[in-house]
């Protein structure tokens, strides 16, 4: 008798390869989360990074003083009227005046508050940014420096979960005007992503 070849695969190979698969996503997934709260940290910091240098762009080209301001919303997703100046916010207005409480308006140099730009922090609450000292806004002047010295001089961007395993982010905001971003975490003084 002549056998029949089989083609396929059995159910007990079947059933070693998706134990085989599990194992491994199951070796991965922590890592993945990590990165995935790295990843809104990263966004949220260069969000904030790139209105701070917007804001003191608008300041040398107009050649008059502009304002960053962090700011708290109801709904962290939409810029709305509830906004109000939050030195933990991770949304932003550059404005020629104050934004409180209005900032759903237009982008526009001829309506008040005078909205140059905006961004809301986005949906997730995953991420908190705080202002060393209390500070709210800092104020560009023509020159690119900042205009007071009791503006914000730092922000710290975090996880608002508890552990280790994330990345902290800073932005620093010297008084000549420069904004860098560094990582607090980072010990050796060596290292350029240090503070």
């Amino acid at each position: 008798m002549k056998r029949q070849n089989v083609r396929g695969v059995t159910l007990i190979e079947l059933m070693v390869v998706m134990v085989l698969l599990v194992m491994m996503l199951m070796a991965v997934v922590p890592s993945i989360s990590a990165w995935i709260r790295n990843t809104h940290i990263r966004n949220v910091a260069t969000g904030i990074q790139n209105g701070l240098q917007r804001a003191r762009a608008e300041a040398m080209r107009r050649n008059t003083n502009v304002r960053f301001s962090l700011v708290s919303l109801t709904d962290p997703a939409v810029m709305d009227d509830s906004c109000k100046l939050s030195d933990g916010g991770v949304s932003w207005v550059v404005s020629l005046d104050d934004p409180t409480g209005k900032c759903s308006t237009a982008v526009s140099d001829s309506t008040a508050p005078r909205i140059l730009d905006k961004a809301a922090g986005g949906g997730a609450n995953v991420v908190q940014a705080t202002s060393t000292g209390g500070a709210e806004v800092v104020v560009f002047n023509g020159f690119g420096r900042a205009a007071t010295t009791d503006g914000i001089s730092s922000i710290d961007i975090e996880s608002t979960k508890a552990g280790d395993d994330f990345r902290a982010l800073r932005i620093v905001v010297g008084t000549g005007g420069t904004i860098r971003m560094c990582e607090p975490k980072v010990g050796s003084s060596t290292d350029p992503r240090a503070c």
